[in-house]
């Protein structure tokens, strides 16, 4: 293993009727002003009396609150910024988004943006840093990004429609409350979607270059895809299994709050392939990635055989990891390809996802085996 921090500050609160202690958990980590952040206006949190469930525990916690509406999926800058003015008037000292990844990265953003003096792109681009951001909470709605554990945030610039990221533990949320029950109106298809994102986050840890000893870690890794595997097969067809959901929920958070990749080097550059077709296409994430992970394997397999075989023989039972992976994804309907992911992009547009792709980024993406330009436009050109 090589040296490693681990670092999850994150206080769960797992299981049925959970979110009835918001309140409580609010007041507890100091917040008075709470802006609430969720999807659409009409949408789910409101129709199912869970927005007014919240409501009425802030009250009775004795703190006042603001809602924003409006998060879409790949969420949006300026959606942020409208919630940084907002928030700034109203002296918001807390964040709490209700529902999955994106609606906690708009929060993380808000946070940041209220605390700090600098234009949000600067941040996103990497031209500035910053420790500072407003405490988080989270209640769960939906398995998929583990943005309730982890650093990270990622947002859509509309200005060329660049998917950008950027991390640190100051945006770790202070508690998530996980109910597996607020997950069963999931579609079958945004249930398989998060499962792929779930189970991509730990591949995109275990395919690395580090050559030290690190099989704790994959047995951990692995031991959790294979639970992923067999819960998502189920949730599709049994969206009220309060178990498998149960699991997909946990396994969400453990896969992307760093346990899955310790002591070794993350690659992440499929997720950094799909950013830009979820900001041209605007495609449910986990979706992207299982029709982009086939053809960067491909790609990338001489790197390290043995890798792609230990992988398929441990969460597949088939050496032939590849296919193992697209026959998973077939089984909870992901695509494999882009076209069935039902997108068409033409040479150009794989040249400008490319070259997006790779800017700021000092001309290539990925560890395992670094991409250029050029080789991202290879990826495509085979995944289409």
């Amino acid at each position: 293993m090589i040296n490693f921090d681990f670092y999850t500050p994150t206080k769960i609160l797992f299981g049925a009727g959970r979110e009835s202690e918001v309140g409580k958990q609010v007041a507890a980590f100091g917040g008075h002003k709470v802006m609430i952040v969720y999807g659409k206006r009409g949408g789910h949190i409101e129709t199912s009396g869970l927005l007014d469930l919240v409501h009425k525990s802030l009250s009775d916690a004795g703190l006042s609150y603001v809602d924003l509406n409006g998060v879409v999926p790949n969420p949006r800058l300026s959606l942020v910024k409208e919630g940084i003015r907002i928030g700034r008037a109203q002296g918001v000292d807390f964040l709490l988004p209700i529902g999955g990844g994106s609606v906690i990265d708009t929060a993380k953003g808000i946070g940041y943006g209220i605390v700090n003096d600098f234009e949000m792109e600067d941040l996103l681009y990497g031209r500035v840093k910053t420790d500072k951001n407003l405490p988080i909470g989270v209640i769960l709605t939906i398995a998929a990004a583990g943005s309730e554990m982890s650093s990270s945030m990622v947002l859509t610039i509309e200005d060329g429609m660049m998917k950008r990221s950027y991390g640190h533990d100051c945006a770790r949320p202070r508690f998530a409350i996980m109910n597996p029950e607020l997950t069963y109106s999931l579609s079958a298809y945004q249930t398989a979607s998060g499962a792929a994102d779930i189970m991509m986050h730990t591949m995109e840890r275990y395919f690395t270059p580090t050559d030290t000893d690190t099989s704790l870690t994959d047995r951990i890794a692995e031991g959790l895809m294979i639970s992923v595997r067999d819960a998502a097969q189920i949730a599709v067809k049994e969206p009220e299994n309060y178990d498998a959901r149960a699991t997909l929920m946990w396994a969400g958070s453990l896969s992307h709050n760093g346990l899955t990749g310790a002591g070794r080097v993350s690659d992440f550059a499929t997720h950094k392939i799909e950013h830009e077709l979820g900001g041209m296409f605007d495609v449910a994430h986990g979706a992207g990635l299982a029709a982009v992970w086939g053809s960067w394997a491909r790609y990338v397999y001489k790197t390290n055989p043995g890798r792609f075989a230990q992988f398929g023989e441990k969460v597949f039972g088939n050496s032939d990891s590849i296919t193992a992976w697209e026959t998973w994804c077939h089984s909870i309907g992901m695509p494999n390809t882009l076209t069935e992911l039902g997108i068409h992009p033409t040479d150009a547009q794989i040249e400008e996802m490319a070259a997006k792709c790779v800017f700021g980024r000092n001309g290539h993406i990925g560890f395992f085996q670094p991409l250029t330009k050029e080789d991202i436009m290879a990826i495509l050109q085979m995944a289409k």
